[in-house]
């Protein structure tokens, strides 16, 4: 083997970001959340962003993000995290900044924010967790949750007469002039990690050339407002959510 080889192979090692730090993780077994975290800290050191990147939290599970990955960031009330990225890029356009927010922040609560910060065209990254749930505060029903599927709120099942249709927000905001790009991503194996990984660096490229507004959805798990094992939940997440939430892109401007 040549030393090339050798050395190249070492590179290769998987291991923990740089920008993730040594906290332990609170998320529950088999949460998306942290296989999330990692991309985004690996694309923001790939990129030497690291002293130039701000990230805007929100209230649920995503408010912890800032406990996690060695960046600049801002909390946000519930909702109103594309509303303080906005004042945040234009204060300081030479920085990479993004929002991280869960379905019942960006799709309920924060729906007139995300809208009109994508119709504006800032240019930020919005990154959303679509577990068709509030898996914070007790497992109840969000916009994004499915026909039929039982929450803590709804524990016969959507329906929808009476709760209506599930949101479908990407493609909502796919319509928008000022989105570039909107892609709905998954990390439920390695072949969607190295995906989703690939859409990150391009909303992030995105960002700084000043094309716009770039969101990318995660459909993700939640194990426990599921009342699932991790590998129950991912296979049920493929046979439910996928075909309602296809992966892909929904809008890719070059």
């Amino acid at each position: 083997m040549e030393i090339n080889e050798i050395i190249d192979a070492e590179n290769l090692v998987y291991k923990k970001p740089k920008l993730m730090n040594d906290n332990p993780m609170h998320y529950c077994p088999g949460c998306s959340h942290g296989v999330i975290h990692k991309l985004i800290a690996e694309v923001i050191e790939e990129m030497g962003m690291e002293e130039d990147t701000i990230g805007v939290s929100p209230v649920g599970c995503a408010v912890f993000a800032y406990n996690y990955i060695d960046i600049d960031w801002e909390e946000a009330a519930h909702g109103r995290a594309p509303a303080i990225a906005t004042a945040i890029k234009r204060l300081n356009p030479s920085k990479m900044v993004f929002t991280y927010q869960g379905d019942g922040d960006l799709a309920a609560i924060g729906t007139a924010e995300t809208i009109h910060a994508a119709n504006r065209g800032e240019n930020i990254v919005i990154i959303f967790v679509n577990n068709a749930i509030y898996g914070m505060t007790g497992g109840q029903m969000a916009p994004t949750t499915l026909e039929g599927m039982k929450t803590s709120t709804c524990p016969y099942g959507r329906d929808i007469a009476l709760n209506g249709y599930p949101l479908k927000i990407g493609n909502l905001l796919a319509q928008l002039d000022g989105t570039c790009l909107v892609t709905r991503q998954s990390v439920q194996n390695a072949a969607a990690v190295r995906k989703a990984k690939k859409m990150l660096r391009k909303a992030f490229e995105n960002s700084m050339a000043g094309k716009g507004t770039s969101v990318v959805e995660f459909v993700s798990t939640c194990s426990s407002g599921w009342k699932m094992s991790p590998e129950r939940a991912n296979k049920w997440m493929e046979e439910n959510m996928f075909p309602f939430y296809p992966l892909g892109d929904l809008k890719n401007v070059e």
